[in-house]
């Protein structure tokens, strides 16, 4: 177990961020009950840090790496709030995870942020549900959200909603799901489903593939002729550049899908690789990414303190750290009860504002871009706060 105490205050425009998180807290703070640890915010607050060190995998430890110095970052920012991060390694693994939380319980933590995988999110909940801690997770799997456990990551569903709220006010109201036969395209598919009933938008249905190369070649006919027949508008990818969506982008349009006429909107990023951009099947898609003058932000910053880009999750534990700094700022023994981690208002972090949900999951500010001439363009930017438009 590693410990970092809070130190002297950064650059002022970081002070700026954690001030304006400060005051989005204050707006609307709930601090009545809700349950939770006691929190004496006089003394330095424990909080634990579960990532995946000690599993043997070398990508596993640059991201948990990334997210412990982003961590550190966010308490070193947060000035005269005092927090003492106690990093706690899982392994990457349900098991290592449930030991973890229970570790870190026993010695005092009072919140529990991470871990970043599904799995260990929900065994490290599982570990504490009795104790009164909540787990701020890093995954981006709502279906474990619930109880005691949060997700922070991006999800399918408030992309999709973000997404389809936009097309809709573009004229794009008839959208089809195109996924994978996986759990994941699953949840993709359901995310796409409710965000066109949330929106008023007609959902056309779905179109899946086996995950497999030839197992998406073979469905492209079918997929194209579905889009014809439902005189769908708009086309939803679950898949990412990892997975489908090269081979989609270039077939759909050799099948009579043509993407000046159908949009195109991705549940993941597709600026990762950079290489995607430049797929003439894309050209003029829609996707959505944290704003980023702030991410940019954030990035530079980082890049700045350790030699190196921050991993894409990275902000994430920046932003935990920060949200738990402005609770416990307002000096109450319940700060991080549910009800204040859940209130209305939100918090402002590197990646734009965001709220927990008192179901487990987020809602995150999102800007819409454009693929134009193979580079990114912000078409609709990510809303400051939760009155603004776009949630």
């Amino acid at each position: 177990m590693l410990s970092v105490l809070s130190q002297t205050l950064r650059p002022i425009r970081y002070v700026l961020i954690l001030l304006s998180l400060l005051w989005l807290s204050a707006c609307e703070l709930d601090v009545g009950g809700g349950g939770g640890p006691f929190v004496n915010t006089s003394a330095p607050v424990p909080v634990a840090l579960l990532i995946p060190f000690g599993s043997g995998e070398s990508t596993n430890d640059i991201l948990a790496t990334s997210l412990q110095n982003a961590a550190q970052l966010a308490v070193t920012d947060l000035g005269d709030v005092k927090i003492e991060l106690r990093v706690y390694p899982t392994s990457g693994t349900a098991a290592g995870a449930s030991v973890a939380a229970t570790k870190a319980a026993n010695e005092g933590a009072k919140i529990i942020l991470g871990p970043v995988f599904a799995e260990a999110a929900n065994a490290a909940g599982s570990a504490v549900s009795g104790r009164g801690l909540s787990v701020l997770s890093f995954s981006n799997n709502s279906q474990i959200a619930g109880g005691n456990v949060f997700v922070l990551g991006h999800t399918f569903e408030n992309t999709a909603n973000r997404l389809i709220g936009y097309a809709k006010s573009r004229g794009f109201a008839d959208v089809l799901v195109v996924h994978a036969n996986t759990t994941d395209g699953q949840i993709g598919r359901d995310a796409v489903q409710a965000a066109a009933a949330n929106n008023g938008v007609n959902f056309t249905g779905s179109a899946s593939y086996e995950f497999s190369q030839q197992g998406v070649i073979s469905a492209v006919r079918d997929i194209a002729q579905q889009v014809k027949d439902t005189k769908t508008t708009a086309i939803m990818f679950e898949s990412g550049p990892a997975g489908a969506l090269p081979i989609l982008a270039e077939l759909l349009p050799e099948n009579g899908v043509d993407p000046k006429v159908i949009k195109f909107m991705g549940l993941t990023r597709w600026d990762i690789p950079t290489q995607t951009l430049s797929l003439s099947g894309l050209q003029g898609g829609w996707f959505a990414l944290p704003d980023p003058s702030l991410s940019g932000s954030f990035k530079e910053r980082y890049t700045a303190a350790y030699g190196r880009a921050p991993h894409p999750l990275a902000g994430l534990a920046y932003d935990a750290v920060a949200a738990v700094g402005a609770l416990i700022a307002g000096g109450d023994s319940d700060a991080l009860s549910r009800a204040n981690l859940t209130q209305r208002s939100g918090f402002a972090g590197v990646n734009g504002v965001f709220r927990l949900r008192d179901d487990g999951t987020n809602e995150r500010a999102m800007a819409v871009v454009e693929i134009e001439a193979n580079q990114v363009k912000v078409i609709d930017p990510a809303p400051r706060s939760f009155d603004s438009a776009g949630f």
